[in-house]
């Protein structure tokens, strides 16, 4: 897997067979090691280690309904009333940010109404504050595109 533009974290990774698996602190198992893991999991990290946020208040693969239809965004992050507060959508390094992607939170913060929506594939990452009074959603909440892996 490549470096990410995320702090360097210590995953625990195991090999069984051909496939390398990954410890998911937040959903208690080990998870198959895709491209878009190693970022969730980068991410949940960044939240733990460096922002302090407590694991019990962190939802990774979060249920959620949109047009009748099952969906998951990836974080979830619950303020101290236990609302979502962040969602945070990760893709692999190798998916660009875009239009589309953007789409995508949309809605899911349209089922999920948090305030902070982040959009990351470890090497870019955009936030949005969501203004609720406008009902519509600005940019540069956060600075997190300016930091560098070690």
């Amino acid at each position: 897997m490549i470096p990410l533009n995320l702090p360097q974290t210590e995953l625990k990774l195991t090999r069984k067979n051909d496939q390398i698996f990954v410890w998911c602190p937040i959903r208690k198992k080990k998870l198959v090691l895709t491209p878009e893991e190693w970022v969730r999991q980068h991410f949940i990290a960044y939240l733990i280690n460096d922002l302090d946020i407590s694991q019990g208040r962190i939802v990774s693969e979060f249920s959620l309904s949109y047009n009748n239809m099952s969906r998951r965004a990836d974080i979830v992050v619950m303020n101290e009333f236990g609302q979502p507060y962040i969602i945070v959508e990760c893709k692999a390094p190798q998916i660009p940010l875009s239009d589309k992607t953007f789409f995508q939170i949309a809605q899911y913060q349209n089922s999920i109404p948090a305030k902070i929506l982040i959009l990351t594939n470890g090497l870019e990452h955009l936030s949005m504050k969501v203004d609720s009074q406008k009902e519509t959603k600005t940019g540069d909440l956060l600075s997190v595109s300016t930091w560098h892996s070690n």
